[in-house]
């Protein structure tokens, strides 16, 4: 479904069903986000909705359909990022009640636990953490989750986090971000410990998050480069509010 702009809308490209960060059912902290960029620029948020796969840049900036994607890390292909307003780093993600403690990739327990980890594809594209695990060597013990997940389902890319709670799986390596978003309102007490690890051999675990814009929209990106300087704070009290594990960018 295509937003309806008006001429003081902030165009918005997000996913419909990737709550904690986007929803079209229950607004994310990207949402929050948003709505605090839209005020600094006297404009009201309009939304372009497609699912955040391949061909999302394409078919939403790409297409002239909206103007700005909320999140994305900085060096983007195919678009302008803004300053960055954050920086997270990858997280293990335990139950409480497991008093497991991890922080390193390097624990010699996780040769012995049920690891989940996301999956992008055979096409060498996953994230970092399953790339880490191979170097160690820790394979036969891992379990991979799809970083889409079944769209049929709500919010599906949190089935990783599910299976935490439920003993499926001893402990996840998700994106901070999502994290902390989803241990916050788990049905039970999760521990989210970022890595201890700067990067892993040059492979990197933090990452800058920015506003991204079409490659030639300088006149946007410097509006918000404006929004984000002069509203840091509240940008900042939105990460803090929905538990986002964050470092200085």
């Amino acid at each position: 479904m295509w937003g309806v702009a008006r001429a003081e809308d902030l165009r918005v490209c997000a996913d419909p069903n990737n709550y904690p960060f986007s929803s079209e059912r229950v607004p994310g902290f990207e949402d929050a986000l948003a709505q605090v960029v839209a005020k600094a620029l006297h404009a009201h948020v309009a939304y372009t909705y497609r699912a955040e796969r391949r061909g999302f840049v394409r078919e939403t900036l790409g297409a002239h359909r909206c103007d700005v994607i909320i999140g994305a890390p900085v060096g983007l292909p195919r678009v302008r990022t803004t300053k960055p307003y954050y920086r997270s780093r990858f997280a293990f993600v335990t139950r409480a009640d497991r008093h497991l403690d991890l922080d390193s990739l390097d624990d010699p327990r996780l040769v012995a636990l049920a690891i989940g980890v996301q999956l992008v594809g055979d096409d060498g594209a996953n994230p970092p953490p399953a790339h880490a695990l191979a170097r160690r060597r820790i394979i036969a013990n891992v379990h991979g989750y799809h970083v889409i997940g079944d769209y049929a389902e709500a919010a599906p890319t949190t089935n990783i986090l599910q299976a935490v709670e439920s003993g499926a799986i001893d402990v996840a390596i998700v994106w901070g971000p999502l994290a902390g978003a989803y241990a916050a309102h788990a049905r039970s007490k999760l521990v989210v410990t970022p890595l201890a690890e700067a990067d892993d051999h040059g492979l990197p675990l933090a990452f800058d998050v920015a506003m991204a814009v079409r490659r030639d929209d300088t006149a946007l990106a410097d509006r918000l480069d404006r929004a984000i300087a002069d509203h840091r704070g509240e940008l900042d009290r939105v990460l803090a509010a929905w538990h986002i594990p964050t470092e200085a960018p």
